[in-house]
């Protein structure tokens, strides 16, 4: 098995879209948490790639000043179309040239950042799974450590769209990057503690996870 090393690694952060069930007026990657943008706690995770690209759509001025801001090379792709296309048209206007394995975020995730540096460390292909991370997410059915189903039917567990996987499996023709993976399951099931934010009750709930120190599921 093919062990996977950080220099062989592009990671994207999609966080394209309007936001409009958290109806804050601006994409959720800026939400803040704690006093900072939500991308910039994403970005400090990630401080040990060279290779990181930002699909921005809506509002995507402010997300590349706010990154500018902390990093300067930063590559960032647009998504024109970001009010009519999926997540998945988003990464993969990302995915011109990237290298042989990617990480794939969205950017309305908060995660417990110690989980996130194993999941970095991981040296193979896996997919987090969570257990409460919203109310509205992607189910994953997990079984002997591994995902055999990502659906949008019930499941045991959550999956908020973060993987680890070679590049040319995020290559597929649907606009549903859990309809992409789809035919390359199982894979590896990677426990991640995190929240994502869909809605003004995720933000709330993630919050209360944040000050608490990000340990509960």
């Amino acid at each position: 098995m093919t062990m996977i090393k950080k220099t062989d690694v592009t990671v994207i952060i999609c966080c394209a879209g309007m936001g409009t069930r958290l109806g804050i007026g601006t994409t959720k990657a800026l939400v803040d948490v704690g006093g900072e943008p939500l991308i910039i706690r994403q970005l400090k995770l990630l401080d040990a790639f060279d290779d990181i690209r930002v699909v921005v759509g809506f509002d995507a001025e402010r997300v590349i000043n706010v990154v500018k801001e902390y990093r300067k090379d930063i590559m960032f792709v647009c998504n024109y179309e970001y009010e009519h296309n999926g997540p998945a048209d988003s990464l993969k206007k990302a995915l011109l040239g990237v290298r042989k394995y990617v990480i794939t975020l969205d950017g309305d995730t908060i995660m417990n950042p110690e989980d996130f540096k194993r999941f970095v460390e991981f040296p193979n292909e896996c997919i987090a799974v969570t257990e409460n991370a919203s109310g509205e997410t992607i189910s994953a059915m997990a079984q002997n450590g591994m995902v055999e189903v990502l659906s949008k039917k019930p499941g045991n567990m959550q999956w908020s769209g973060i993987t680890k996987v070679q590049a040319d499996k995020l290559r597929g023709t649907s606009s549903h990057v859990y309809e992409v993976l789809t035919p390359y399951l199982p894979m590896t099931a990677f426990p991640l503690r995190l929240k994502e934010i869909n809605t003004p009750k995720d933000y709330e709930n993630a919050m209360e996870w944040f000050v608490a120190g990000m340990s509960e599921e």
